[in-house]
């Protein structure tokens, strides 16, 4: 599942929770789902953050720099 995918289901899941008058079986079964997807959201982003880091050569040595910090 790509994130942009999971992220869509999420927006449908609060909307369906907020918008509609469910049986309380269905609203965990949803709530359910929805933190399987914030799950998998947070670790796809984590593994992107990783992903974007910038090597700066210092010398001998190597450090990574985080790209764009500053903006989150």
């Amino acid at each position: 599942m790509k994130f942009e995918e999971a992220l869509k289901r999420l927006e449908e899941i609060v909307n369906e929770l907020e918008n509609h008058e469910l049986e309380l079986e269905r609203s965990i079964e949803l709530f359910e789902e929805g933190m399987r997807l914030v799950r998998i959201c947070e670790k796809m982003l984590d593994e992107a953050q990783e992903k974007v880091e910038i090597l700066i050569r210092e010398g001998e040595e190597f450090k990574t720099e985080p790209f764009g910090e500053d903006e989150f």
